[in-house]
């Protein structure tokens, strides 16, 4: 019987389904779908929201036939000299007085509720992006700018949300429209047909509105995500700006961002600014037309003075719902837009399947192989292979150098250890199990990964190694954090700090120079005792003596008590440290051996390393001069050479 194929022999793994956040159908179906997502999302919360307002609602209505009722029986007798009315005008105004500070509370608690739920499910939106961009693939992100995926969680959220806000208000006042309209027919059915002729008009309004106003928005909300990311740009790249004097190629670049979000601002300012107007006038002409009719009306006897008013105030607070409609249907042209910007992250299908198998640590160093491991991205030009026929065998507590050209793929062969990115065919495996059936906890707790470009977070030198806050349970102790600093050789470094471990490090680590902070980043990687160790040139801006040090140190005499060690190396100082070498080269091994073997058998590498060593010791002159430049300018200021 044949032995049925492991998940680990399939090279196709299938990533994690899409959520499938997107809106779909119509303009007037996606616009139903996101309203009822977001209600559905908290709905007590809009429940009670709508609740109040839609007592608004009744309440206004109830004034409007208490305004009639003191007009018929109090003011117009009252006028006419009547001593009864005038004796009741205190009655009447007392009866308004109530009625209109239960319309102030129910107007705050309307308006408090709305805050709470657009707050709620902004919250929510956010959460969702940001787990979405934690859990893509590093591929992901290189596509999509920086700028972009802050305008994805910042601006879009802002404006997928801002529906919400009025929409409570809306949704309520509908008890005031048909409460409305049920005592306006009551009252007269042409004084009733005089007011309500506004509606219909308000949605051919609206139509028109939204066939011009959603391009202008898609525009615009484009362009803000444009506009931050040549910020984020100019300021994380503001050394070299400084110091090649590209500061007004920045400012232009910029500025130009900048005047097309202008423009497109504008644009939609100017669509806006028909728009409110004419809602704002159709209840106005309402209110004309009802006092015209109800003039002739009263004329012929139908209804009396006190209906007028009433009709004629009912139509002013119909201004509110329609006004209120206008501002959700404003709303919702921007809320979709912002809501398809951010579905395209949620439901992004390159999400890894995270795997279920626990990995527990039996020995100090893991095996790692690779099998026939090939990798492939998309471009705009089509596939690009990166990796093809990878086969490696790492015994546990072995180092392994990686060297090759630039670009040859030195990277994104170690990458796929600690899983930044998955194989397209192939299988990585760490003690026999592929990583991708392995828990993500027990993968980032057992490998560790430390690159050339070393982030550091504004935090202690603490949270820094441990990336835990205080009195998090199972985060490093002192005694930990101090041996990890001692591995990495920069514990002197510490100590001379005012503050020691609680010394704060500044904005991406701004008081340490390069070298230090890459030795922080590999005490972060070793205080968690990993069983592999993955170097992508983490030693590059370290002194070539203490880089020694460093990787001597993770070595001892017997080599299966150390952590398996897969180095990408430039530096043949550091070549030499290794158990064995792989000469890759356009994503593919071309050798593999001890450092002697490949240089009697492999030209390539061959003619590599000795690239590697002129450069070596061009970085050593050049490290010996500034040391020489050092020592004078503290000899000067010291009073001069002695």
């Amino acid at each position: 019987m044949p032995a049925r194929p492991r998940p680990s022999d399939d090279p196709q793994r299938p990533t994690a389904p899409a959520a499938r956040s997107a809106l779909r159908g119509s303009t007037a179906r996606r616009s139903v779908g996101l309203i009822w997502r977001g209600l559905r999302a908290h709905p007590r919360t809009y429940a009670a929201a709508i609740g109040t307002s839609a007592l608004f609602g009744g309440l206004t209505v109830v004034v409007s036939r208490v305004l009639g009722a003191v007009t018929d029986q109090v003011v117009v007798p009252a006028l006419a000299g009547s001593t009864e009315a005038q004796g009741r005008i205190w009655l009447a105004g007392l009866a308004v007085a109530l009625v209109a500070l239960l319309l102030a509370l129910t107007v705050a608690a309307r308006r408090v509720l709305a805050g709470i739920g657009v707050a709620d499910i902004q919250a929510d939106h956010r959460r969702a992006v940001t787990r979405q961009y934690l859990r893509l693939p590093m591929s992901w992100h290189r596509r999509h700018p920086t700028g972009q995926l802050l305008s994805n969680a910042g601006s879009d959220v802002e404006a997928a949300t801002g529906v919400f806000n009025p929409l409570p208000f809306a949704l309520g006042v509908v008890v005031m429209i048909v409460a409305a309209a049920v005592a306006l027919l009551r009252t007269d059915v042409w004084l009733a047909l005089a007011a309500l002729v506004v509606l219909p008009l308000a949605v051919v309004a609206n139509l028109v509105f939204q066939r011009r106003m959603t391009p202008a928005i898609t525009r615009a909300q484009q362009l803000r995500a444009e506009v931050a990311d040549v910020a984020h740009e100019s300021f994380e790249a503001a050394a070299l700006v400084k110091s090649l004097g590209t500061e007004d190629r920045e400012e232009e670049r910029f500025s130009d961002r900048a005047r097309e979000l202008r423009q497109a601002n504008v644009r939609v300012g100017v669509v806006r600014a028909v728009f409110d107007p004419v809602i704002d006038l159709l209840p106005n002409l309402g209110t004309l037309l009802v006092l015209l009719v109800g003039v002739h009306r009263v004329a012929a006897g139908a209804i009396g003075t006190g209906d007028v008013v009433a009709a004629a105030y009912l139509l002013t607070l119909l201004a509110v719902p329609v006004r209120a409609f206008g501002w959700v249907l404003g709303e919702l042209p921007r809320g979709l837009v912002g809501h398809d910007r951010i579905s395209r992250v949620l439901d992004a299908g390159e999400v890894p399947v995270d795997g279920a198998t626990p990995w527990a640590a039996t020995t100090p160093g893991a095996g790692v192989r690779m099998r026939d491991v090939r990798l492939s991205v998309p471009t705009a030009e089509g596939e690009v292979e990166l990796l093809r026929g990878i086969d490696l065998d790492v015994a546990p507590g072995r180092t392994l150098a990686v060297v090759g050209p630039t670009g040859s793929g030195k990277s994104t062969l170690v990458g796929l250890v600690p899983r930044l990115v998955d194989p397209t065919a192939g299988v990585v495996e760490l003690d026999g199990t592929d990583v991708r059936e392995l828990r993500p906890a027990d993968l980032a707790a057992q490998v560790g990964y430390v690159s050339q470009s070393t982030f550091v977070f504004e935090d202690t030198v603490r949270g820094n190694v441990t990336l835990a806050d205080p009195g998090d349970e199972g985060a490093p102790g002192d005694d930990e954090v101090w041996a990890a600093l001692a591995a990495a050789r920069v514990d002197d470094v510490v100590r001379a700090l005012p503050d020691g471990l609680d010394a704060p490090l500044g904005e991406r680590g701004a008081n340490l120079s390069g070298g230090q902070r890459q030795r922080l980043a590999l005490a972060r990687a070793l205080v968690r005792r990993p069983r592999v160790l993955v170097l992508d040139d983490a030693t590059s801006a370290v002194d070539p003596r203490v880089e020694r040090a460093i990787l001597t140190g993770l070595r001892s005499d017997d080599d299966a008590t150390g952590p398996t060690v897969l180095l990408v190396a430039y530096r043949m100082a550091s070549v030499l440290l290794a158990d064995e070498v792989v000469h890759v080269e356009a994503g593919r091994v071309v050798d593999r051996g001890t450092h002697a073997e490949l240089l009697a058998r492999d030209p390539g590498y061959r003619e590599l390393a000795t690239a590697y060593e002129r450069e070596s010791q061009r970085r050593v002159r050049e490290q010996a001069d500034e040391e020489a430049t050092d020592v004078w300018d503290d000899e000067v200021t010291a009073g001069g050479p002695r």
